[in-house]
């Protein structure tokens, strides 16, 4: 076998199809692309979700529920995150920004009574579960609540 004998395994290679090139080409008058609409024409670019002018999918389907204008986020910690403080220190909203237990101040901060609190801990939040307020109240600790 010589370097001027080496062929491409039979089926590798492809011929580009020539379209737009003459009724001897196969592919001439209207160079695979139908007759008229979009996308006869040059420059067509159809979105991802278009449906030939059928109604989309996305208007066929029911609207359901409702946005509450009057909903309030919270940030949720557990009183099981809140082992990692010192006894009796004071747990404000800052406190729990600078030891990564909540995100950002935009939202309000709320308390729940997820695990077991050890140590007495004096905590401020927008809000509080009756479970984490007897939970923490139980440690020998208080809560309290910020507006």
């Amino acid at each position: 076998m010589r370097l001027n004998e080496l062929k491409p395994a039979a089926g590798s290679k492809k011929k580009r199809k020539r379209v737009g090139c003459g009724p001897g080409s196969g592919h001439g008058k209207t160079a695979c692309r139908g007759h008229k609409g979009t996308q006869s024409r040059t420059g067509n670019t159809l979105k991802a979700h278009y449906e030939g002018g059928q109604m989309p999918l996305q208007r066929r389907l029911p609207k359901r529920g409702f946005t509450n204008i009057f909903r309030v986020e919270y940030q949720v910690i557990n009183v099981s995150d809140l082992d990692r403080f010192d006894d009796n220190a004071t747990v404000d909203i800052d406190a729990l920004l600078e030891r990564g237990l909540i995100r950002h101040l935009n939202n309000k901060v709320k308390l729940l009574g997820d695990g077991e609190l050890k140590k007495p801990l004096k905590i401020t939040v927008h809000a509080c579960s009756a479970s984490a307020k007897e939970a923490v109240e139980k440690a020998g600790g208080e809560v309290k609540l910020v507006g």
